[in-house]
């Protein structure tokens, strides 16, 4: 039986106009939301599966994908200003620091599933504040760097066809080219390309050692003539040291993306395995490749490193290069992409890009994210100080003192005065400091470098043909 005041809200429903007309729900429509809620609950288990395939061999191959084309490009430039000793001891430290930071980032991933990429991380450690600053600054450096791959794109064209048409031209056939290699929202699909990514970078580098080596050998005076110094070149400055430094950091910061890539792992406790593949191999290609085009070349050697090889060798080394300039830019672009897609879908069943809408929307993003990197190669039409103004302003972050933060903030565990404590605070102090010191000087002297490069006419102006 009904009670009083069961009674009197019915009464007062039938009495309310805008209650009696309203609609009320039919079987049909309980079937029609049971068919909508079972259709998702599909789409979101298959996106959930598709989304977690990718494993710590899968793993190194896309870390190194994202890490080592542009660093490849710009390491003879960088022994050049620091000498050969210097140089190697420098690559072989941030190395080393790399993979230190990698392990923070991938111990952090495992401590707290539920942080898929940095910016997640600002969220953890400074609150809604945090995750906003870091999101922006992750943004702004994924877009930067997807950039840089168009400029190197407008590079390569150029150089293959003698300058056969505006740099504009080629500039928008790259973004393009970028766009389309960009389209798999997975990275286990990017993984795939990640192995042609990689025979492509270490032909092209190994096609610019053996000619600079042969032309070397067979100059007047033979490898004696050729001018590499083991210590930094005379006259050197301040800021061309600041340079050279953080074009090598940049070279190594394969945990840019890491946490996004470790949130596509099937068993996420295998990172380490991929971590010090990674940074091994990275040490090698990177402390070989400026080492040895630097000895061959000497102090004239070109950023990109491509270049250096003279006309015919340029073109072939960088047409096998095209495959690393596109797949590696579209795996940053991915990143910048799946941020953005998965903030506007946040627990949406598209944010798996497995239904129309969530695949128009991925296109959509992909586009605008391509559109404002190229204009920012373009705007910034020179290669070597675009990547020192990127690693300074954003990849000191995300290389040193952001990994350094993690273990001060949050993976720090038992008293601090512990053996195994004091030691990872020296090294964690070190990553802060060089981060700062890089951040700061870094900066000054990549702005110097693009005011210098300037007045002395050294570049085209933006958005030229030239």
């Amino acid at each position: 039986m009904a009670t009083v005041a069961e009674n009197s809200k019915v009464d007062e429903k039938r009495a309310d106009p805008s209650q009696m007309f309203a609609p009320t729900a039919t079987r049909d429509d309980e079937d029609i939301a049971g068919e909508v809620a079972e259709w998702e609950k599909k789409k979101t288990l298959a996106g959930n599966a598709k989304f977690h395939r990718l494993g710590w061999k899968r793993l190194v191959v896309i870390l190194i994908v994202e890490a080592v084309a542009l660093g490849a490009l710009s390491l003879p430039a960088c022994f050049a200003i620091l000498g050969i000793l210097p140089g190697t001891i420098i690559s072989v430290l941030f190395g080393l620091i790399a993979i230190y930071a990698g392990h923070n980032v991938g111990e952090l991933k495992v401590k707290y599933p539920q942080v898929q990429n940095y910016a997640d991380v600002g969220r953890l450690m400074f609150g809604k504040v945090g995750y906003e600053v870091v999101t922006i600054i992750w943004l702004l450096e994924l877009i930067f760097v997807s950039g840089s791959h168009c400029l190197t794109g407008t590079i390569a064209f150029k150089d293959l066809t003698n300058n056969g048409a505006c740099g504009l031209v080629f500039g928008i056939v790259s973004a393009i080219i970028l766009f389309a290699v960009s389209v798999p929202p997975s990275f286990t699909e990017m993984a795939i390309l990640g192995y042609i990514d990689f025979v492509s970078i270490i032909a092209a580098i190994g096609v610019t050692i053996i000619a600079t080596g042969v032309q070397a050998r067979d100059s007047p005076g033979g490898m004696s003539s050729v001018d590499w110094s083991w210590k930094p070149k005379d006259g050197v400055t301040a800021h061309e040291i600041f340079v050279a430094i953080v074009n090598i950091i940049l070279a190594y910061t394969f945990t840019l993306c890491q946490f996004s890539f470790m949130d596509e792992m099937h068993t996420p406790t295998d990172y380490s395995k991929a971590v010090w593949a990674t940074g091994i191999i990275e040490i090698i290609i990177y402390t070989l490749t400026g080492a040895l085009v630097y000895a061959f070349v000497g102090s004239d050697v070109q950023s990109p490193a491509l270049l250096s090889g003279g006309p015919t060798i340029s073109k072939v080394a960088f047409g096998v290069a095209l495959p690393v300039i596109f797949i590696s830019g579209a795996v940053i672009t991915q990143c910048a992409v799946r941020l953005i897609h998965g903030r506007i879908y946040e627990n949406k069943v598209e944010r798996y890009v497995n239904t129309t809408k969530g695949w128009i929307s991925w296109l959509l993003v992909l586009f605008v994210v391509i559109i404002i990197g190229w204009v920012i190669a373009e705007a910034i039409p020179f290669f070597g100080n675009l990547v020192a103004l990127i690693s300074s302003l954003f990849n000191s972050g995300f290389a040193l003192y952001l990994p350094a933060l993690m273990y001060f903030v949050v993976l720090k565990e038992g008293p601090w005065h512990t053996r195994e404590n004091l030691i990872k605070i020296a090294m964690n102090g070190f990553m802060l400091i060089a981060g700062i010191v890089v951040l700061v000087g870094g900066t000054w002297a990549s702005v110097k470098s693009i005011v210098d490069d300037y007045k002395a006419g050294n570049v085209g102006s933006s958005f030229s043909c030239s």
